[in-house]
């Protein structure tokens, strides 16, 4: 994956995978081209079903993929897409769900989306595919290769995603977010929907943040977080007030990296 974005929809021999990101609130989407880098004209987010059952999170995506091919005049047929879910994924299947339907959680993702896509798909964690876009080509990289180390990729959104790397392998299936902080789930103080529904100012969403970010710190001594989800395009405004030994940096690809990571992975179904 590079960190360039195409200008223009492309041709078919251009179009390498897709990438669904699935949140709570909103299905992220984009086509990748053949050199792993996001098609911009492509990227684009539709509103996640009311309770997103499996059912009718594929209905949209089948629908997404329609409207895909209408933008670009393109037939995109049999070509593989990644797909994130926000749980734990294990060789397809699902096996906890955050913001979504618990009809999820024993489900054969890949077996249902590969059916009503009519395509190859694979299946990963929302944060561990938004990490892979970061360590691999965004803030987690250095000329081209991923910072050795620890690095520790945290999306702050509807929920709290977390992705964890050492010299570049994944661990996946990290669940940061559902660490136990002060007697409640850290997601439900520290996600970034929290300053929304509970109107916070950014001085009292920092106080949290700088909490739950503490507390991870101590439990696996990062040398380098990353935080990504839309909130980190305002990154200016909490980055540099937080206080940890860990370099904190915003992500590269933003809301974009999840979308990035998951066509990444399609594009490497063999491997």
């Amino acid at each position: 994956m590079s960190a360039k974005h195409s200008a223009s929809a492309g041709t078919p021999a251009q179009f390498a995978a897709i990438g669904l990101d699935l949140g709570g609130s909103s299905i992220k989407y984009g086509l990748v081209d053949t050199s792993g880098e996001l098609v911009q004209s492509t990227f684009g987010q539709a509103t996640t079903p009311e309770g997103a059952h499996p059912d009718a999170v594929a209905e949209v995506m089948a629908q997404i993929l329609r409207d895909l091919a209408e933008l670009t005049g393109e037939d995109l047929a049999g070509l593989p897409a990644g797909i994130t879910v926000p749980g734990i994924v294990i060789d397809g299947v699902v096996h906890s769900a955050a913001n979504i339907d618990e009809a999820w959680i024993g489900l054969d993702a890949a077996a249902l989306l590969s059916k009503t896509l009519d395509r190859q798909v694979a299946i990963l964690n929302d944060a561990d595919a938004a990490g892979m876009a970061e360590v691999y080509a965004g803030a987690g990289a250095r000329n081209g290769e991923p910072i050795l180390g620890s690095t520790m990729l945290l999306t702050l959104g509807t929920g709290i995603g977390s992705a964890f790397f050492r010299d570049g392998v994944l661990f996946p299936n990290i669940e940061f977010g559902h660490l136990e902080i002060d007697g409640f789930n850290a997601e439900s103080k520290a996600a970034a929907r929290v300053m929304r529904e509970e109107n916070l100012s950014w001085e009292q969403y920092i106080t949290r943040l700088q909490r739950y970010l503490s507390q991870v710190e101590f439990l696996c001594s990062p040398d380098l977080i990353i935080i990504g989800g839309a909130i980190s395009e305002d990154h200016e405004k909490f980055l540099p007030k937080l206080n940890l030994r860990a370099k904190l940096v915003p992500a590269k690809y933003h809301n974009a990296a999840g979308v990035l990571g998951a066509a990444h992975r399609a594009m490497h179904l063999s491997t």
